[in-house]
């Protein structure tokens, strides 16, 4: 008799879409709770002999310092993969990448540029390929933005989202978060640097669309902008600026929102361009928040993709 050692399926994070709206909730809720366990100095390590390869086409300090903290916080380890580490798009083929390195590790986090590299290794991979980021989406962002909201003003669901600036990586994002979390997306960016069509039409009911940043601002509850030119964007970056000019977050901008308003900046910031120093420095931005969220939400997300809760709620 021959006994199927073939692997279960993993479950991805490739967008958010790959989470429904209760286990998105769940998700940050538990965020927040290791977040406080870490400042009461308590000290959990689930994941004891775990490893995750990290996959850096693209450089960050806060996706790098986050997932590797983070896997240190929950007892594991975390291996630093730079394109000269690895044969990934070097002549290897993405599936034989994918193949051989999930039969080493236990997660594999990879942050590039085509979005169609995360969904080819996570499609010959056996263990869980988290999207550190890719130039069509950003979800752990996401989830740190989403547990921000909800830490300082309650839940998101119903409310007004104003996202100023490139239809980008991060507007997508923002439009699968309306999707999933269930808030009102105002976008506004200039003319020829709207959101992918597609991604826009998936969210008709949630997700509008305008080039004027003050109609996108108005009574909005958080309001959100990422800089002009990303990574690989350098050549048009005179351009943009001049493109972008009239989408700078400024006070006077914040005002026409509610007076309860946060602001949201993924970073790196331009103090200047998208957003002034007033604003990003001021008492309604929760950046500093946002970035630390990084950490929290995706020990959160690794314990859900590595470890998912018992039907009674209960880990290991």
């Amino acid at each position: 008799m021959t006994t199927d050692t073939t692997p279960t399926a993993p479950k991805h994070f490739l967008t958010l879409l790959d989470l429904d709206a209760s286990e998105a909730e769940r998700l940050i809720a538990r965020a927040s709770e290791l977040k406080q366990r870490r400042q009461r100095g308590e000290d959990s390590r689930p994941f004891a002999g775990y490893s995750l390869a990290m996959v850096f086409e693209k450089s960050s300090t806060r996706t790098r310092v986050s997932f590797e903290a983070g896997m240190a916080q929950l007892g594991g380890s975390a291996i630093f993969l730079s394109p000269r580490d690895t044969q990934l798009g070097r002549g290897e083929p993405i599936e034989d990448s994918a193949r051989v390195l999930s039969r080493m590790v236990d997660a594999v986090m990879i942050r590039t540029f085509e979005h169609e590299t995360v969904t080819r290794f996570a499609a010959h991979s056996r263990v869980p390929v988290i999207n550190g980021l890719t130039d069509r989406f950003h979800p752990c962002q996401l989830l740190a933005d989403m547990q921000t909201y909800r830490e300082h003003r309650g839940a998101i669901r119903g409310r007004r989202v104003a996202f100023i600036g490139d239809g980008n990586n991060m507007c997508h994002s923002y439009i699968n978060a309306a999707r999933v979390f269930g808030f009102e997306l105002r976008i506004a960016c200039p003319q020829g640097f709207e959101p992918d069509a597609e991604i826009l039409a998936s969210a008709p009911d949630q997700c509008s669309l305008t080039h004027d940043p003050a109609v996108a601002v108005e009574q909005a509850d958080l309001v959100v902008t990422d800089v002009w030119a990303s990574m690989g964007q350098e050549s048009e970056e005179t351009e943009r600026q001049a493109r972008f000019a009239a989408f700078s977050v400024t006070p006077a901008l914040m005002a026409q929102a509610r007076a309860d308003a946060l602001f949201m900046h993924c970073l790196p910031a331009h103090r200047g361009e998208e957003v002034s120093a007033e604003v990003i420095d001021g008492p309604q931005s929760v950046v500093w928040d946002e970035a630390e969220n990084r950490l929290h939400a995706q020990k959160a997300l690794l314990e859900l993709l590595l470890d998912p809760p018992s039907s009674d709620g209960s880990r290991r």
